[in-house]
């Protein structure tokens, strides 16, 4: 459906997460103890695959979860995840969370993908037909997931960035889509043929981008495993950096906030951050999104539901400016910079 204002002028279309682009707001300045923590892509080999993930091209087969699994077979590793489940079918970027680095998922379900479809019509229908329908179901649409999906079949929305058309064969649509994760491809074909009026149905499907990940940085579970047998018999970390990113980089698209080498400690142990603790953030946050805690090298700290606007948040200078939800930082990493009623070991024995 196309959205209008009230002059009946169509609206631009959304903007997609990667397009998007923040301010870099600063409320305080303040320097990081070298001493503790270190910069994400300087972490040593052990401690990258730990917190790291890799940027997979899924092969057409086999599901998700068995490509996820044959990667946590190869690395030799306890768990492993993925953000954004593939069809057996739909090939592309599949990004797969190692160990720690599994507690990013859920900031990719918010980062928009990208798909290139070859859709089938199943009737003749002209190009102009067919680029004008595709413009129709930019923006906010209605979907009940499909009879095969794994969700609940309610009706809810999904918003589409962008509806790019190709080219056309007879039959056969290549377009480009941008859209919310959650919204089902093949139902997308299956509306647009009812709108056309002959039908219509996915052919094939390939994802070429999920949040920050993109199909060119994209690696095959062939260069995986390759690579980590050359890792294990050289120990040379170069090898490993080949296909294993730190998880920092799937917060990429998701709003910062940088805070203070003192803070980091208080919020690795689950209390909220508050203003003094802030040194800047991006713009375009609002009350009650998605935020990303940093430190000053650069580290992810935690995820947070934010308790006010950026505009808010660089005029403060008390209260909570946001609630920790998941602390992704080992505790120890960074030293206690508070005070409480507990005594310590030594001053037991004294």
């Amino acid at each position: 459906m196309l959205l209008y204002n009230p002059r009946g002028e169509r609206m631009p279309r959304s903007v997609a997460p990667w397009e998007a682009k923040r301010e870099m707001l600063v409320k305080a300045d303040d320097r990081t103890d070298t001493s503790f923590g270190c910069k994400p892509e300087e972490r040593p080999a052990q401690e990258n695959l730990k917190y790291g993930l890799i940027n997979l091209d899924k092969p057409a087969g086999p599901t998700s979860h068995e490509v996820a699994a044959w990667v946590k077979r190869i690395l030799k590793l306890s768990a492993v995840g993925h953000g954004g489940t593939l069809d057996p079918k739909v090939t592309g970027v599949l990004p797969v969370t190692l160990l720690e680095a599994t507690k990013v998922v859920q900031a990719l379900l918010f980062s928009g993908k990208e798909y290139v479809c070859l859709m089938k019509l199943h009737g003749d229908a002209s190009e102009p037909q067919v680029r004008k329908v595709l413009k129709e179901f930019e923006d906010m649409i209605y979907q009940r997931p499909p009879l095969r999906s794994s969700v609940k079949r309610q009706l809810r929305t999904r918003r589409i960035f962008y509806s790019d058309f190709h080219e056309m064969e007879g039959r056969n649509v290549l377009f480009t889509v941008g859209c919310e994760g959650g919204t089902y491809i093949r139902k997308l074909c299956f509306d647009i043929g009812e709108v056309l009026g002959c039908g219509a149905h996915m052919q094939e499907l390939r994802r070429t981008r999920a949040g920050p990940f993109v199909e060119k940085d994209a690696v095959t579970l062939q260069e995986v495993a390759y690579s980590f047998m050359e890792w294990q018999e050289s120990k040379d970390d170069k090898i490993l950096k080949r296909f294993v990113q730190p998880m920092e980089r799937a917060l990429a698209l998701v709003p910062k906030i940088y805070i203070r080498d003192s803070a980091v400690g208080a919020v690795c142990h689950g209390a909220n951050l508050t203003a003094p603790g802030v040194l800047s953030l991006e713009g375009g946050i609002k009350q009650g999104s998605l935020v990303a805690i940093f430190s000053l090298k650069g580290e992810a700290v935690a995820l947070a539901e934010s308790a006010a606007s950026s505009e808010q948040i660089v005029d403060m200078n008390h209260g909570v400016v946001a609630r920790v939800s998941r602390v992704l930082m080992p505790r120890s990493t960074y030293p206690k910079c508070w005070k409480s009623g507990e005594k310590t070991d030594e001053q037991k024995k004294q």
